[in-house]
């Protein structure tokens, strides 16, 4: 994964896919079962996803790129966001199995997914 710098334009639009991701995942936040948990979760990382490059933006004028989102992590790890990479580490956590495995989303799954994708879209919109 490589370092790519930030414009305005890249950290708006980075912000506003956070937010329309966890607002796609609001609308089914209540009715989530066996059949959605697994889009949910999926649209929390992706807005977990989006924050966290956000947050780097504004932290060190450079977000991660690329296929390797752990990389993601240690990047705002960088940007002294311990505590959003400790979010966005639950939420790539969950990304294989809700995403590409036959394995469903649990319960614990959905609330830890909402938990953390909120607290990084909270912590992008204040950066």
């Amino acid at each position: 994964m490589s370092e790519t710098p930030c414009s305005a334009q890249v950290r708006a639009g980075r912000l506003a896919k956070a937010q329309q991701f966890l607002a796609a995942a609001e609308l089914i936040e209540d009715a989530v079962s066996d059949e959605t948990a697994d889009a949910y979760v999926t649209l929390c990382v992706h807005a977990g996803i989006a924050a966290a490059d956000v947050i780097c933006c504004a932290r060190i004028g450079r977000h991660a790129q690329g296929d390797n989102h752990a990389a993601a992590a240690a990047l705002l790890k960088k940007a002294n966001a311990a505590e959003s990479a400790r979010r966005l580490e639950v939420l790539l956590s969950m990304k294989s199995r809700a995403g590409y495995t036959h394995l469903p989303s649990s319960a614990t799954d959905v609330k830890r997914a909402g938990r953390a994708a909120k607290s990084l879209l909270e912590e992008a919109e204040r950066a």
